[in-house]
């Protein structure tokens, strides 16, 4: 979905530019796909703060999105191609041929009458979902499950894709977008194809305000505080953290330490690692 600019007529117009959504279906959300979603600004059931710099936005209704592919070897057709504020993929609405409806994650190449099918007898198509036993090695998939049945886990953010890479001893090895290599079950779930909305990443916010708008609250350099705020204030104009590396409000090590643990449970389904020469 491209992308437009604005005339420089104030500040933030100079640096804003907004998706043309000219792929989207201009149809109101299908009301029986919707929950509401209620904010916590970070808060856990303590009232604790455990995530910062949330808080405020804009009201958003949550898409139930069909992640599991469970109707299997059923034809449905693309009905629109819609906005969803929740994610930075657009979604599509499916129609099976008993009526019911169902949201996915919309895949590039699918427009509205495409029919998709799941199901391990389906084609080599985008959209269509399937084992990933049954899929050519070598080709680019999405919305992968971790663990069979769970639903779709892995790739699911606007223009992300997976490479299917080997196949042996019951696991696929699958390249994901960060590089990184790793082993899932055969009988695992993906989709065909790209997701869809690849200049998602070229939006310029241009504005504070829009990020306000997203429920993302001001973040505050540790460097401008005081010491009793922030290890890195304090001192006579601007002054270096006096430190030997950045830390976090609490004195933990930031920017590069490792906080993975040494001995997480799926290390061994784990290839190479993103980070890997």
């Amino acid at each position: 979905m491209p992308t437009r600019s604005f005339k420089p007529t104030t500040p933030s117009r100079r640096g804003m530019s907004v998706s043309t959504f000219e792929e989207l279906t201009k149809v109101k959300p299908h009301r029986s796909l919707l929950t509401s979603l209620k904010k916590y600004s970070g808060r856990n059931n303590y009232g604790r703060i455990t995530v910062r710099h949330k808080g405020g936005g804009n009201r958003r209704k949550y898409r139930v999105i069909d992640f599991k592919r469970s109707r299997v070897d059923a034809p449905a057709t693309v009905m629109s191609i819609e906005y969803d504020p929740n994610r930075s993929a657009n979604i599509a609405l499916l129609k099976y041929e008993d009526g019911a409806v169902a949201y996915i994650v919309a895949p590039q190449k699918v427009v509205v009458g495409d029919v998709l099918y799941a199901g391990a007898a389906a084609d080599i198509k985008p959209g269509n979902s399937l084992p990933l036993e049954n899929i050519p090695v070598g080709t680019f998939i999405h919305n992968i499950e971790l663990y069979p049945g769970k639903g779709a886990q892995m790739v699911r953010a606007a223009g992300a894709a997976a490479q299917l890479m080997a196949k042996e001893n019951g696991y696929a090895q699958i390249r994901l977008p960060s590089g990184e290599v790793r082993m899932v079950r055969l009988n695992c779930i993906a989709t065909i194809g790209t997701v869809g909305n690849q200049d998602h990443e070229n939006v310029s916010l241009g504005k504070a305000g829009r990020k306000r708008h997203m429920g993302i609250r001001p973040t505050v350099r540790g460097s401008v505080m005081n010491p009793c705020d922030h290890p890195h204030g304090g001192g006579e104009g601007r002054s270096p953290i006096g430190r030997p590396g950045p830390v976090t409000p609490w004195g933990k090590p930031a920017l590069g330490y490792k906080t993975r643990s040494k001995k997480n449970r799926s290390d061994k389904f784990i290839v190479k690692r993103r980070n890997d020469k």
